[in-house]
């Protein structure tokens, strides 16, 4: 694995025409996105463990993941926009620091509730370091060349959501659950060293061009998010009285934050941003895309094991193919946008999404493991262009005060989308294999609740595609327009 990461940081280096320093810069900001990414995918294999440890139900101790990405999603967008106004540099030190700690603290606990507590800091400190990584790229290499480093960010986050399960599965035999959190010690003193030596020093600003930080819009967002993302998560897809509560909380809140928004001297968020129609269909594209990403990792267990009758062990191989597909396709995604523009590649891999779901949705009824895998592949693979060029579209010309902004944004619309996938796909499933309780379904249930599934995720990705399309089309003519 080593190996891996060090040939995709030397390749990116290299075709982005970098001196020593910058490829150490890459190194530390690969390795933020990798500690984050991994942060999420390891806990999820030590549930059982943790269960058993703190004698706890199953419900209670998935806190422990919802806590972690609770605070991802609420405070990504206030991170990079605070790393716009008091430096990149030392929020991203602060972050690393604060993950690695919170990393210890997590190990360290006595009791199941001082553990939520401590993830919910490592979530803190791993949005600042999502939201910051890649907003560090324009100042690190050269514009034409912005692709192959958000290819590379890509990679590693691919690598920490693929290496997760296994790494999570072989410490906990070895050493016991607080191992998978002892492990990020060395990689979080490793990132800090190479953070501090060699990504760049933050310009000091005159005191007429520093901004206030919205503390209200700060607040008004976090509160939002946090009520819709327990709206979607409470419940595990079935919706009751508290989650239309939620949903009432968040839709009132938006409309607060973008009141609050109108009217401060210094927004968290420049409402003025989404009149350009292509950040708007990036990030809602975006949201889509992320959204049938999710319906791969909540049927895929269900109908390997309950249609394909596959044990455990071979239901985790199966499911680690899309982390590892994404891995190997990222970098070269950002080549290819490099060489052949954003649009091409968008489209390229919005079609290849909906191709691969629509199959998806037939070739395992008739073909069996290998109907499931390909039609996997082709999605994952798409998946990883779609991702590389739309983030690229985004971050490639936007102005340096505002890039970690943009960056929270893309990374909060990816998680929105993960979110309600797994609340909105899940219920789709439960719908279609018409049973209350899928765990329990008949295996023709489950396939039929997997062609339903996919269809609706084909039909998503065709809507992403329209958006992007003429969204292109919109800013196309208005270029032509443009004296």
């Amino acid at each position: 694995m080593k190996k891996i990461v060090a040939a995709h940081i030397e390749t990116a280096s290299r075709r982005a025409e970098t001196t020593p320093s910058v490829r150490w810069t890459l190194a530390s900001l690969a390795l933020s996105v990798l500690l984050s990414s991994l942060g999420t995918s390891i806990a999820n294999v030590a549930l059982p463990s943790l269960a058993e440890a703190f004698n706890a139900s199953f419900q209670a101790v998935q806190w422990i993941v919802i806590a972690y990405l609770l605070a991802i999603t609420t405070l990504i967008v206030s991170a990079g926009r605070l790393g716009d106004i008091v430096g990149r540099r030392r929020l991203l030190l602060i972050g690393v620091s604060l993950f690695t700690l919170a990393s210890l603290l997590c190990g360290m606990a006595p009791t199941l509730w001082l553990l939520i507590a401590a993830r919910t800091l490592q979530g803190l400190g791993a949005a600042i370091m999502m939201a910051l990584a890649m907003a560090f790229v324009g100042e690190t290499v050269p514009k034409e060349k912005t692709g192959s480093a958000i290819g590379l960010l890509g990679t590693m986050s691919a690598v920490g959501t693929a290496l997760g399960p296994s790494l999570g599965g072989a410490l906990i035999a070895g050493f016991g659950w607080r191992a998978i959190f002892f492990i990020n010690l060395p990689l979080g003193a490793l990132t800090l060293y190479l953070a501090h030596r060699y990504l760049p020093v933050d310009q000091r600003k005159a005191k007429m061009e520093r901004t206030g930080f919205d503390a209200t819009g700060t607040l008004l967002l976090a509160l939002t998010l946090a009520a819709y993302a327990l709206a979607m998560t409470i419940g595990q897809g079935s919706f009751g009285r508290l989650n239309m509560v939620l949903l009432l909380v968040a839709f009132v809140g938006a409309g607060l934050f973008m009141f609050a928004e109108a009217r401060t001297k210094s927004p968290l968020i420049q409402m003025a941003m989404f009149r350009k129609l292509e950040l708007s269909a990036s990030l809602a594209t975006s949201a889509l895309v992320s959204t049938v990403m999710m319906a791969t990792l909540v049927v895929g267990p269900f109908y390997l094991s309950r249609s394909l009758e596959l044990d455990a062990a071979m239901v985790g191989l199966v499911l680690s193919v899309g982390p590892a597909v994404a891995a190997l396709t990222a970098a070269p995604a950002g080549r290819l946008t490099d060489r052949l523009g954003t649009q091409c590649v968008t489209t390229t891999g919005l079609i290849g999404m909906a191709t691969g779901a629509i199959t998806l949705s037939m070739l395992p009824m008739l073909f069996g493991i290998s109907g499931y895998l390909a039609p996997l592949v082709v999605i994952t693979t798409s998946y990883a262009f779609f991702q590389t060029a739309n983030n690229t579209a985004v971050m490639t010309d936007v102005s340096p005060e505002q890039r970690g902004a943009i960056s929270g944004m893309l990374n909060l619309s990816r998680n929105l989308g993960l979110i309600t996938g797994a609340s909105v796909m899940g219920a789709v499933f439960a719908y279609g294999s018409a049973s209350n309780d899928i765990a329990t379904a008949p295996s023709d249930a489950v396939a039929t609740g997997m062609r339903i599934t996919f269809a609706v995720a084909a039909a998503l990705v065709i809507i992403a595609l329209a958006i992007s399309a003429g969204a292109y089309r919109r800013a196309l003519r208005n270029r032509l327009a443009t004296p």
